[in-house]
């Protein structure tokens, strides 16, 4: 399988394939992340444990990369996350329902790694999916 180039793609795959450590080498250690539904982070090691719990109640949690484009330190991601919630996570029950959600992620980046993140994803598919 092709390493992605981007940084954002890469950070992606390594959280899906859950190799968590290999954020240090992407994130900044003050990275500050914009995410819905509460889990916004201020730092690196809250970012991994984001990552960590969603792995924990999507074991099959996957972001498809579908474009990128690169201009100066900013990097745009339009992606299409899948999974399978298995158990509660960020407000929403589990109770075994995939779903399907299309999602942007902007990262600013410095040195190589990003500083900063807004993830900005379509909650209302995610509800229409999740929703018994």
């Amino acid at each position: 399988m092709e390493q992605p180039s981007s940084v954002v793609a890469r950070w992606l795959a390594a959280g899906d394939s859950g190799d968590i450590e290999a954020f240090d080498d992407l994130l900044h250690g003050d990275v500050v992340v914009h995410a819905p539904r509460g889990l916004s982070t201020e730092d690196l090691e809250a970012e991994k444990q984001v990552w960590r719990d969603a792995l924990a109640a999507m074991p099959d949690l996957r972001h498809e990369v579908q474009e990128v484009v690169a201009q100066g330190n900013v990097e745009m991601a339009r992606v299409v996350v899948t999974g399978t919630l298995r158990r509660d996570f960020a407000g929403v029950s589990g109770g075994g329902r995939s779903f399907r959600m299309d999602q942007a992620v902007i990262c600013h980046l410095d040195g190589g790694k990003i500083t900063e993140a807004w993830e900005i994803a379509d909650m209302g598919s995610l509800d229409d999916h999740l929703s018994p």
